[in-house]
């Protein structure tokens, strides 16, 4: 027969191995109280202190993340990109691409994804030569706070990077208005910009902008919708992320339950058309013959459209990759994504960070804000795919009903990389630059 020690034990191991997860994450106070009057209720004082010490140390370790590796510092990566020192001490690493600064007539910055950095551009850099000096402008892309080589911001806001974004923009003379252009998390960052520093833009470009489900302006019916359209480990990472960001490093890093796909990048949260242009570029076939098929569909692109037919810029022979197996999808998709420099200062600084600021509390609803371009010297452009598995169509068509400023391009047929079709990019930077409301 078991003792009353022995029953204790085992109840508290089948309790540790089902509830307590769940526990931790959402009800920590009262669940940890009921943890331990059940431990103190048959156990010795010494033994009861040490158990009590341990959880401590476990928790602070658990939840309490790496000091950043920062570049320049002793034990910290190197630098090897031009940088600003912003006014508060911090460093931002930036990439000139384009025209020279002295002859563009236009100038923009771009700000790169979630897991991303200076180097990508989406397309940019795929663009012909005639192209970027027909159009004369110069751009910008710079390493986010913690990634690449800029420093780390642990007080990173939506406020503080359209700062930051001013500031590089006064530090390389782009005078009183430049433009700006944001992908998927970037493409967040630019709502920021236009709260912020309407001011200082001449137009913007919201590409794939990744949506925060809890901003107020939306039906709660239809962000519930989309919200649940997420595979459940992205669920579980957001909701840590809004409800307990002093949890975000330890959900992400413990391995008793799947952290998040999209920072995994998983194949399941790309979609068909994602994983043919992932796999194109990953095996150096992404030219304007291949994406076009022909030149056929180019020579008669359009630039002032709603909705593009992404099938059109495929051949059928392209649109039929198949891709054998979940390993060689997540080998391309590695191939072709990720970049040993983008974290090289640590992963709480830069995705973690990401995660709580775009899914935390704002200070402000996007859906609020009011027209940067009353008189119509700016136009800003929402871009999306129809396909997209990562950011809800359904959320980007709403936000665009909410504001008829918006210039709103629809892509049938896309998912999430579409920028990736230097066509595309070409006509949102056209879009952006020449065309009026």
């Amino acid at each position: 027969m078991k003792n009353l020690g022995d029953k204790l034990w085992e109840f508290i191991v089948n309790f540790v191995t089902i509830k307590f997860l769940w526990a931790f994450v959402f009800n920590y106070s009262l669940w940890i109280f009921i943890f331990f009057l059940l431990i103190f209720a048959g156990m010795q004082k010494e033994i009861r202190a040490a158990l009590l010490f341990g959880l401590v140390v476990w928790v602070y370790q658990a939840t309490n993340p790496p000091p950043p590796k920062i570049c320049g510092t002793p034990g910290g990566p190197p630098v090897t990109a031009p940088r600003i020192k912003l006014r508060d001490g911090r460093y931002l690493a930036y990439k000139e691409h384009g025209v020279s600064r002295e002859t563009a007539k236009y100038k923009i910055i771009h700000v790169h994804g979630f897991a991303s950095m200076r180097h990508n551009t989406m397309s940019v850099e795929k663009l012909s030569p005639e192209v970027v000096e027909e159009l004369g402008f110069h751009l910008v892309s710079f390493d986010r706070p913690g990634y690449g080589e800029s420093d780390p911001h642990p007080k990173r806001t939506p406020e503080s990077i359209a700062l930051d974004i001013e500031e590089l923009a006064d530090h390389l003379e782009f005078g009183s208005r430049f433009y700006v252009m944001g992908f998927s998390m970037g493409g967040q960052v630019v709502w920021g910009c236009l709260k912020y520093i309407p001011h200082r833009l001449a137009g913007a470009a919201l590409i794939a902008p990744v949506v925060n489900y809890w901003w107020p302006g939306f039906p709660a019916n239809l962000s519930t919708e989309a919200y649940y359209l997420q595979l459940p480990q992205d669920q579980w990472t957001l909701r840590v992320a809004h409800h307990a960001p002093w949890l975000t490093y330890w959900w992400n890093t413990q391995k008793w339950f799947p952290a998040s796909a999209v920072a995994a990048r998983k194949p399941e949260v790309f979609s068909r058309q994602d994983l043919e242009l992932l796999s194109m570029v990953a095996d150096g076939r992404m030219n304007m013959e291949l994406a076009c098929g022909k030149p056929r569909h180019c020579r008669n692109f359009q630039f002032s459209f709603d909705i593009l037919e992404a099938e059109e810029f495929f051949e059928p022979e392209v649109l039929e990759i198949q891709l054998e197996i979940d390993l060689d999808q997540q080998m391309i998709i590695d191939s072709t994504l990720r970049n040993p420099q983008t974290m090289q200062q640590g992963k709480f600084e830069t995705i973690h960070r990401d995660m709580m600021v775009g899914f935390g509390k704002w200070e402000f609803d996007p859906m609020d804000l009011e027209n940067p371009f009353p008189d119509n010297e700016g136009t800003v452009h929402l871009w999306q795919g129809d396909e997209d598995k990562m950011v809800p169509v359904s959320l980007q068509r709403y936000i665009a009903q909410r504001l008829p400023w918006i210039n709103y391009h629809e892509i049938s047929g896309s998912g999430h990389m579409f920028p990736y079709i230097p066509e595309i990019c070409e006509a949102i930077i056209k879009a952006l630059l020449l065309e009026k409301n």
